[in-house]
């Protein structure tokens, strides 16, 4: 009698949107998730990386013009003198080129195929939750306090906002953060809508905010 060897059974896709619970064995992202990662961290270590070179100099001669200072609104220079430039008492960027390098390395990690546990994903989160709250509370202070604008942090802010939303889909899609089964499928297919709409909405502060520089 002759008996048949059973077929090896077929892979589960990953991040299915109908899985209510984390998977055994950690999570991994696909190439495009890891991708955005590290090009959005890349991007906020560059502007942190060069806020930092300019705030040493800035320390060094106080009458150092930073290259980014291009007219009274666009003035990193204001930025930098401030008291909120340094919220811990050391520069801010400083935390970012740390924690920007973090983003990076998971980036990275992922496009190796690496599998994180669900710890690891929502303490991820937790940190990019942290990150956006006070690119907030810096952009309040650019806007309404410090009155000026560094084009440098709207980059840092944008890189941000967009890891920090795409983070968020990633663990709702996963099963790692709870959510509606309508919520899961509207962010398998929509997710860009909500960084594009956050920057929008900064956006419309800013052109608002110096409306009658803008336009003059």
């Amino acid at each position: 009698m002759t008996t048949k060897t059973p077929l090896p059974a077929a892979r589960t896709p990953e991040a299915p949107l109908g899985r209510v619970g984390p998977p055994s064995g950690g999570v991994g992202g696909s190439r495009a998730f890891a991708l955005l990662l590290v090009i959005t961290g890349a991007a906020g270590l560059l502007a942190a990386w060069v806020i930092t070179l300019d705030k040493f100099k800035l320390l060094e001669d106080p009458d150092f013009t930073p290259g980014c200072s291009l007219n009274p609104v666009v003035s990193c220079g204001n930025i930098m003198k401030s008291e909120q430039a340094s919220a811990f008492g050391f520069p801010n960027p400083m935390l970012g080129i740390a924690a920007y390098a973090v983003v990076i390395c998971v980036g990275m990690s992922l496009l190796a195929r690496a599998r994180f546990p669900r710890w690891y994903w929502l303490t991820l989160n937790a940190g990019m939750l942290f990150g956006v709250g006070f690119c907030t509370w810096l952009m309040y202070q650019s806007l309404y306090e410090i009155n000026s604008l560094c084009l440098w942090c709207c980059l840092a802010w944008a890189a941000t906002i967009t890891m920090f939303w795409y983070v968020t889909s990633f663990n709702v899609r996963n099963g790692l953060l709870p959510a509606p089964a309508g919520l899961r499928t509207f962010l398998g297919e929509f997710t860009w809508v909500f960084p594009v709409l956050h920057v929008g909405i900064i956006g419309m502060l800013i052109l608002t905010r110096w409306w009658d520089f803008w336009t003059s």
